[in-house]
């Protein structure tokens, strides 16, 4: 720090702090940060905040550290910027990890502030926001750091579910601290400037002799796409920013309180484009964000994890101004079917859904689950069960339309009447049945088709029978699986009105210490 002089008065000397506080590790690391593409803590807590309302807690905070010469070394804030603001008008925490001030590392101090940070959110009610630009481990501090971090995994385990936890992973995550935003809600990661691994390519190639670069490690892309582990994925900062701001729109600010609903004026709510949007043949594919954008408020729909596991589409929208969370299959990708990765996409986001209150809606067209010693070998049965699990637990508003396929244990899991859904519509296209009518065919009409004189001619009159026997919604809605068969154009209408009638809904699980997902 600089001498002040012992003349300067109390408020000169508060003015020359403050100064070096906004300062972080000086101008020239300043300027390295930007060099790079990246804005430095402070600007980025601007661009996320409604203008003139952050306010910072632990300003003139320093390392308590006299080891490998820190004792020197002091810098106010200790290189993570903590406080609170408004975001459209809505009070949010935040902590802004400062990469100018000791590369961002995390000491004692540092992890006290953040603590403190998610002390006042539980408190209060209110979301955490965590940007991420941090080295690691302050080394020099030894146990102390990793004391630090382990404190900040406990906040982040208590505060889950009770308030809503986004992390921005803005520049290097690397080994400890990369559990701390894999316990938040949502992830989101800047191309080509930010990167999450537990080791880095060093180690890699040391251990396993793998060339690897930090970027195919654990890139945003890599992480969008392989792993999964990111939702979001922006261009730069600001639209990183700008995608938080978003997504908090379509969440309340803690477990007691209801998502913000948007005002609303009724109108056509006929949708006949949805008419046609199912194609003649059942194994031709389209694509199920025409409807979802069809049923939506305009412009309402925002995708999560839009780059990984594809053949299944979740996100938020609006329906007459109501937030809810959307589970579809997509039969443009796989068609449809349900796997590993698709199960854990999707089991997350329900939960999170239920977690606070936002009503789902689940889109179906699923053949089944997909077969094959790959996915039995990796856990297709216990993964396909947390999907499974996720929504028989969950007690928000729920709502399936059918659109087409329906086969298998895969109708079951798709929030079916029998696991709890509130309603369920089918449209005249809907087949719901235990399986395909060819393989269906095959299985019971076996005999019957060998023994025929012409055995392809007997199988397509066997299949044609079963499909109008079984390859519709009518005996589901005999038995009262289905609520009722709409006309597509009439979807939107009809959800509206249901979730109306739900808007009170109250369901009571057993009481019980937590159940035991099947992880």
């Amino acid at each position: 720090m600089e001498p002040v002089s012992a003349a300067a008065s109390k408020k000169e000397l508060l003015d020359h702090k403050n100064a070096e506080a906004q300062s972080g590790g000086g101008e020239k690391r300043i300027k390295a940060q930007h060099e790079k593409g990246k804005l430095t803590a402070r600007e980025r807590i601007l661009v996320l905040v409604d203008e003139g309302t952050f306010e910072e807690i632990g300003k003139f905070v320093v390392h308590r550290s006299h080891d490998f010469g820190l004792e020197k070394e002091h810098y106010l804030g200790d290189g993570v910027v903590t406080g609170y603001g408004k975001i459209n008008g809505r009070v949010v925490y935040i902590f802004a990890q400062d990469f100018t001030v000791f590369g961002g590392s995390l000491s004692e101090t540092h992890a006290e502030k953040i603590c403190r940070i998610m002390d006042l959110a539980m408190k209060n009610g209110a979301p955490v926001i965590g940007l991420n630009d941090s080295g690691g481990a302050r080394i020099q501090e030894g146990v102390l750091s990793l004391a630090g971090y382990a404190d900040i995994f406990y906040k982040n385990t208590l505060a889950s579910g009770v308030i809503p936890q986004i992390s921005a992973v803005m520049g290097p995550c690397a080994g400890g601290a990369v559990y701390s935003p894999a316990i938040t809600d949502f992830i989101l990661m800047v191309e080509n400037t930010s990167y999450m691994f537990v080791t880095g390519p060093n180690v890699v190639k040391t251990v396993t002799h793998e060339e690897v670069t930090s970027e195919e490690l654990g890139g945003a892309m890599t992480h969008a796409t392989k792993s999964g582990i990111t939702h979001f994925v922006s261009p730069n900062e600001v639209e990183c920013l700008l995608a938080i701001k978003k997504l908090l729109s379509y969440m309340p600010q803690n477990c007691e309180d209801d998502a913000p609903r948007l005002p609303y004026t009724p109108g056509n709510e006929s949708r006949p484009a949805l008419n046609s949007i199912i194609p003649d043949n059942a194994n031709q594919p389209y694509d199920m964000r025409e409807v979802i954008i069809e049923l939506s408020d305009a412009n309402s729909f925002f995708e999560v994890h839009q780059n990984f596991a594809e053949n299944i589409v979740i996100g938020f929208s609006r329906i007459a101004g109501r937030n809810i969370g959307i589970v579809a299959n997509q039969p443009a990708v796989l068609a449809g079917v349900l796997d590993i990765h698709a199960s854990q996409k999707a089991a997350r986001f329900v939960r999170f859904c239920d977690s606070f209150n936002i009503p789902l809606l689940v889109l179906e067209d699923v053949p089944g689950f997909l077969p094959g010693t790959d996915q039995e070998w990796n856990g297709i049965i216990t993964n396909g069960a947390k999907l499974l699990y996720a929504f028989c637990e969950a007690t928000v508003p729920r709502i399936t339309v059918i659109t087409r396929k329906a086969y298998g244990g895969a109708y079951d899991v798709m929030n079916s009447k029998h696991i709890g859904a509130d309603m369920n519509f089918a449209w005249p296209t809907a087949e719901i049945a235990v399986m395909g009518a060819s393989g269906a065919a095959e299985i019971i009409f076996k005999r019957e088709i060998a023994k025929a004189e012409n055995p392809a001619e007997k199988l397509q009159e066997k299949i044609q029978e079963y499909t109008d026997k079984f390859a519709n919604p009518y005996r589901a809605a005999y038995r009262g699986y289905i609520d009722e068969v709409i006309y597509p154009e009439q979807t939107r209408e009809k959800l509206i009105r249901a979730y109306e009638m739900l808007e009170n809904k109250v369901d009571v699980l057993p009481r019980k210490k937590h159940g035991n997902i099947p992880l």
